[in-house]
């Protein structure tokens, strides 16, 4: 059944979805969102209840393969060492990240240049930065202005307090002479816009039932509401349309009793993430497409980057407070961020300390530990003798794009509506490797810089379920047959087809993506609307 045609249909209603409605809202266009997910319901959040902790485990885990609900789509990651993880709603993965906020270095767009690997992004930082700033104000950030790694730029907010574990590691940081600085975060260190200060719960992953930490179904869809733009839930897109004339005509999508329903639209906007966009685009094919739609050059799906983390532990002879705070933000050391000829490595990596984890995660071997605890005597020694003593840091790296580590559409396993589902083939690459090993021994002479006696785990392989950052599976660029979008999203091969999210990355930073990702599309909604003319011819 055919919908009413939009102007501008959006297919995704989390950061980079939303973000870009607002830069269009002032069109004076009909302006359609799909979602697939429905609004989180604050007052029944897992941060309300006293079991909240079991929640990482089962309805509200980061990882759809656990979660299993209606809106979500299954992910074969069996050959990939690192699994995506999402969450679908109104807000998308907003709604449980953990809201660390640093931005990408102007040394990231010119990685080829600089360093000799992967390539020069077509847009630069300048170019991005009045849409940082503008973001900034409309999510609530806090931090410390002067970061010396960056160049200046301006913050709403104070930073989070350090508390005592963030002032310790810090000590560490000092004694070797070595960068740190308060993390740039999402959350509220006063009250802001109508929303109240982090109450320093330590729930974050869990849905922030104050409502402190920027998910943009607080931030930027009440301003989107305000201006009519429309928003449709419990919406599954299967596949983008295609026009005779070679333009996108809309897509199709299962509506909530998973029936089969056509929206039309002039232009069109994928907001899906670095895994779902590339599955919908694969699933679009046509004879003039047959290997999804706008792929002519064989790059959709191609060159997935997460960030491979890390991290070590150290246990120090008070009690460091680990429970107390935003779960993820406290101070980020950038000392090993850029080449240095010297190391066996290019690029680099953050070390990032963040409050340490909570009692069941902890017993459970989560955030680093990754041993299971013995029950009985040993169990209850580790909880009096290690656990209220711990601190770590977070080994954070950049992660290279590769050809191999692809989005391809399993053959055989489907959503609930019988859409192929994303397959994941993905490894960590020797480079990563090695600045994991390097990352390690520093994070171990931070930790015992700062006054550990001893450490309790380091480095090793990449963490699993950390697949949280899903980036550059339909990379910008200017050539087409190396890229899939030109230099502000559109697709090279469908002039009326955009992407917005972290699909469209060329290299990945070791910073988390999600400013970046809505700085981004901020930036192409002001591209689109001075492109207006020859978009709607």
């Amino acid at each position: 059944m055919g919908q009413d045609a939009v102007d501008v249909l959006i297919v995704g209603a989390g950061a980079s979805g939303a973000a870009v409605a607002y830069s269009l809202a002032d069109m004076g266009l009909k302006i359609l969102c799909l979602e697939q997910g429905d609004w989180v319901d604050r007052s029944n959040l897992p941060s309300t209840r006293k079991d909240y902790e079991l929640h990482r485990y089962d309805k509200f885990s980061c990882d759809p393969n656990v979660r299993k609900l209606p809106q979500d789509y299954p992910i074969n990651s069996e050959n990939s060492a690192i699994t995506p993880v999402n969450y679908n709603a109104v807000g998308g993965s907003t709604i449980n990240y953990l809201g660390h906020w640093p931005r990408f270095h102007p040394s990231d767009f010119r990685v080829k240049t600089l360093d000799g690997v992967a390539d020069d992004w077509p847009i630069d930082y300048d170019t991005l930065a009045p849409y940082y700033d503008l973001n900034s104000k409309i999510m609530g950030i806090s931090g410390l202005s002067g970061n010396p790694s960056y160049p200046p730029y301006d913050i709403p907010l104070p930073p989070i307090p350090l508390g005592k574990l963030g002032k310790t590691l810090a000590k560490g940081f000092n004694q070797l002479g070595w960068h740190w600085w308060p993390s740039d975060t999402s959350i509220l260190s006063r009250d802001y816009q109508g929303r109240n200060r982090c109450v320093n719960a330590g729930t974050c992953d869990l849905g922030c039932a104050s409502g402190a930490k920027a998910s943009v179904d607080l931030t930027y869809w009440p301003l989107l509401l305000e201006k009519r733009i429309q928003l449709r839930t419990n919406c599954r897109v299967r596949e983008i349309m295609l026009q005779p004339n070679g333009k996108a005509g809309g897509v199709l999508y299962y509506d909530a009793d998973g029936n089969l329903q056509e929206q039309n639209a002039e232009l069109v906007i994928m907001a899906c993430n670095g895994v779902g966009t590339p599955r919908i685009m694969l699933n679009s094919k046509s004879k003039e497409f047959p290997d999804g739609i706008a792929n002519r050059s064989g790059k959709l799906g191609k060159n997935l980057m997460f960030h491979p983390l890390s991290g070590v532990v150290g246990r120090f002879t008070e009690p460091m407070e680990g429970f107390k705070g935003p779960m993820a933000c406290s101070i980020i050391s950038q000392e090993f961020y850029e080449t240095d000829p010297s190391r066996d490595f290019v690029r680099g990596y953050g070390l990032h300390g963040g409050r340490f984890t909570t009692p069941m995660t902890f017993a459970l071997g989560g955030y680093g530990i990754d041993n299971l605890m013995p029950w009985g005597a040993e169990h209850r020694r580790q909880f009096d003798e290690i656990y209220p003593y711990c601190a770590g840091l977070t080994i954070v790296t950049e992660d290279l794009p590769l050809e191999s580590n692809a989005v391809t559409l399993d053959p055989e396993l489907t959503d609930g509506d019988g859409i192929p589902a994303p397959k994941i083939n993905y490894q960590v690459d020797e480079n990563t490797q090695r600045m994991f090993a390097h990352g390690a021994a520093r994070a171990e002479e931070v930790l015992l810089a700062a006054g550990a006696k001893s450490i309790v785990a380091s480095g090793g392989d990449a963490w699993w379920r950390a697949g949280w950052h899903l980036m550059g599976t339909a990379r910008m660029g200017t050539d087409p047959e190396n890229s899939v979008v030109n230099d502000w999203g559109q697709c090279h091969d469908v002039k009326n087809l955009f992407i917005v999210d972290g699909s469209i990355f060329v290299t990945s930073a070791a910073v988390n993506p999600t400013p970046t990702i809505q700085a981004l599309a901020l930036y192409i909604g002001d591209s689109i609307k001075k492109n207006r003319n020859s978009l709607f011819c």
